[in-house]
């Protein structure tokens, strides 16, 4: 026998004519002869079918800890409600099971982040499900390398912009280690932050960029590293932030070891920032620097406990190693020809034979333009200018894209109630994110956004 469908009663005024029939067949029928009803004994009115079950079951879903067990437990049938539901229809509501889930089958990580709907996922702004589920996902995995980075750059609009999970993998993409896994998401620049789809803070795009500067200063790749440490030290603030004085002093060594010297600051970094940084043994480092090699020594060995607490102990020991031949460098501009030992004499080098292999290790890597003869005389000239019309056609791409995306992001600004509103205020100066830090700097970064396990002094080990 086939099971009666569920009476569907419309609330408006007028209704079909079998659902009439199907409510007047529901009354039972009074005979000619049967008094009428007193109103003590009149049909009761009609009600959905199980109401009072569902609104108890409401009352109880609104524990938080009736939720979490209601969405871990499997169905009356014994089955598991992640193999029944479909990933792309039931992505937000698989997104919290996944929360609570105990322990997710791997193989269904992986289908997850390949095949979610984003829109649907993007729903979750309370940081709590969608970030709890990714930090599940690395920790207890330890996937940087896949279905995590998928489930980041698909859940992004598009790879330009700031989301909540970027500063939370580039992190754990640090303490396990798993650099070159970061680099198809640090090598796209943030150029978009969207509160709609993320509750951003102030320092969710400081960790980040922190971060990327550790994992392509590990990487040795001085260049991308000196940019995202100049960003996370020099983004605009109310306050400086303790992460940002940490930045500062990863930029400067990484300049001193890519360029032999410091560049000066950019002018809207915070000016306390730079008087902080002033009061630090890493200012008289840098001021000694690279001539001054005994001097840099006896600060290293001094100072060497603070390097190391602060995790800053490889860049110095990388900086100290190169400052001969930037020393040298800086030579070859006032001198033709010189002999090894005055060399030596001049960088602090007291062995000839080790001033002879430095010399020669230059040449081959292109360092100087130079030549060793037979009686340790060495002649320094002008590099040669090598350069093909491919590497012209290169430089300029770049320059019209950059271009562009200033262009673009300059409209975008201009289009901005609260740009415009601050700008008409004469105050662009202080233009500062939403939620920028605005207690001081000891309190700016407190244990519960970063996590009590999270060290902001990454050591990327320079060996």
């Amino acid at each position: 026998m086939e099971p009666e469908e569920p009476l569907s009663i419309s609330p408006t005024a007028s209704t079909s004519a079998s659902a009439s029939a199907a409510a007047a067949s529901a009354v039972p029928q009074s005979t000619s002869n049967a008094p009428p009803p007193s109103p003590s004994t009149r049909t009761a009115p009609l009600m959905p079918t199980g109401i009072d079950d569902d609104i108890s079951l409401m009352n109880k879903l609104r524990s938080k800890e009736v939720r979490e067990v209601v969405l871990a437990s499997m169905l009356p049938e014994g089955q598991d409600p992640l193999t029944i539901l479909d990933i792309q229809a039931n992505t937000l509501g698989i997104l919290y099971i996944l929360f609570v889930a105990p322990r997710p089958p791997l193989n269904y990580i992986g289908d997850f982040c390949s095949t979610f709907v984003a829109e649907q996922a993007r729903f979750a702004v309370d940081r709590g499900a969608l970030l709890l589920v990714i930090i599940c996902f690395l920790a207890v995995y330890d996937l940087p390398s896949c279905p995590c980075r998928i489930l980041l750059l698909r859940y992004a609009p598009s790879p330009s912009h700031l989301t909540t999970i970027h500063p939370i993998f580039a992190r754990i993409c640090v303490t396990s280690r798993a650099f070159t896994a970061a680099l198809p998401v640090l090598t796209h620049p943030i150029t978009t932050i969207d509160l709609a789809i993320s509750e951003l803070t102030y320092n969710d795009n400081l960790v980040y960029h922190y971060a990327g500067g550790i994992i392509y200063a590990a990487l040795r790749r001085w260049t991308e590293a000196e940019e995202f440490f100049e960003i996370c030290a020099c983004s605009p603030g109310a306050v400086p932030a303790a992460i940002q004085l940490e930045a500062l002093k990863k930029l400067v060594l990484i300049q001193l070891i890519r360029e032999g010297k410091t560049s000066p600051p950019p002018k809207y970094i915070h000016p306390h920032l730079s008087r902080l940084f002033k009061n630090t043994p890493y200012s008289t480092f840098v001021n000694a620097y690279p001539h001054q090699r005994g001097q840099l020594r006896s600060i290293v060995e001094s100072e060497g406990a603070l390097f190391s607490a602060e995790k800053n102990l490889g860049l110095i020991s990388e900086a100290l190693e190169r400052a001969p031949r930037w020393s040298i460098r800086k030579l070859t501009a006032t001198y033709l020809t010189l002999h090894l030992s005055d060399i030596g004499q001049a960088v602090g080098i007291e062995s000839e034979g080790q001033v002879r292999a430095l010399i020669l290790d230059m040449i081959q890597s292109s360092e100087i333009c130079a030549r060793l003869s037979s009686d340790g005389t060495v002649s320094f000239s002008d590099p040669p200018v090598q350069f093909e019309k491919a590497d012209v056609d290169k430089v300029l791409g770049n320059a019209q894209k950059q271009c562009a995306l200033l262009v673009r992001l300059e409209r975008e600004m201009a289009r901005s109630k609260e740009y415009l509103t601050k700008a008409v205020k004469g105050k662009d100066d202080n233009i500062t994110w939403p939620g920028a830090p605005t207690a001081p700097m000891e309190e700016d970064i407190s244990v519960e956004h970063v996590g009590a396990n999270f060290s902001w002094a990454e050591d990327v080990g320079f060996v």
